[in-house]
């Protein structure tokens, strides 16, 4: 029988990272953020999503002001607590992660399981910034982290098989389902998943349908709860492009961005985030 992991740690506090907190907090688990940007606002995200779970009868039995009792947000890694484990999700970039993986090391003690939510990074490549890569796993939750059912856990060659196994647990005490994906490129959801928001984009960009159009038939046509350009949106047309990028040099030009998508992103249509990207948002 798995236990739920009694201290979690988290490194950023946005979208992605309040709502990790999130699920770990109604858990029950005494969580800490690490957020180096508006504090205030990493826990209103958190609080939020805790009111909006409550309004919808999802907090199963907790009350949002007890989870939030266990919140604490932090501006520094170094002022981490050690913890069962430590979630980064900071942005999508290899550089940046490398070196908040490697202050997590040193901030943590070393029984801690560290844990990426990269969505496309190599874990492999990510834990050679570690003294032990053994303790590094993908932990790779779905926007928004409340409401998705499904965590994509990535096991590199060096990733302990203990550590696996703990993580396993850990997504079903929280009612989610896992995958587990070797360690490559994209994984197994990202690859998948950009692959198809690509082959719609240029569909758009050639005048093969409008977006809506494009959404409506693989939502009718193929059972999927939301079009490719759609989903695009909710991702982000930002991240979306730098996973596209990434895999295009990883996996060769298949994964090339089309132009229709880097000249949205250029003029700040981001999707959901920014009111506009394939569809209007209010």
């Amino acid at each position: 029988m798995s236990t739920a992991p009694s201290t979690v740690r988290v490194v950023g506090g946005g979208r992605m990272g309040a709502g990790i907190a999130q699920v770990f907090g109604t858990l029950g688990a005494d969580v800490t953020i690490a957020e180096s940007g508006d504090r205030d606002a990493a826990r209103d995200r958190v609080a939020t999503g805790l009111q909006r779970a409550a309004e919808r009868d999802k907090l199963g039995g907790a009350r949002p002001e007890e989870v939030l009792a266990r919140l604490t947000v932090v501006a520094e890694i170094e002022e981490l607590p050690d913890a069962d484990v430590v979630i980064e999700a900071v942005p999508e970039i290899a550089g940046l992660k490398v070196d908040v993986l490697h202050r997590i090391e040193r901030a943590v003690g070393p029984h801690a399981v560290i844990a990426s939510n990269t969505s496309s990074l190599s874990i492999a490549g990510l834990a050679a910034a570690l003294e032990n890569p053994a303790r590094l796993v993908g932990m790779h939750f779905f926007n928004p982290v409340p409401a998705s059912t499904l965590v994509e856990i990535v096991r590199a060659p060096d990733t302990d098989a203990a550590v696996v196994e703990r993580v396993r647990g850990w997504v079903s005490l929280l009612g989610k389902q896992e995958v587990l994906v070797n360690d490559s490129p994209g994984f197994a959801t990202s690859r998948l998943g950009v692959c198809l928001g690509l082959e719609a984009i240029r569909m758009l960009e050639e005048g093969v349908a409008d977006a809506e159009s494009i959404d409506r038939a693989m939502e009718l046509g193929y059972r999927h709860p939301m079009g490719p350009l759609r989903s695009t949106d909710l991702v982000g047309l930002d991240v979306r492009l730098a996973i596209a990028e990434h895999l295009a040099s990883t996996l060769g030009d298949r994964f090339t961005p089309p132009q229709l998508l880097r000249d949205k992103v250029a003029s700040g249509e981001l999707g959901r985030k920014s009111g506009r990207g394939f569809h209007t948002w209010s």
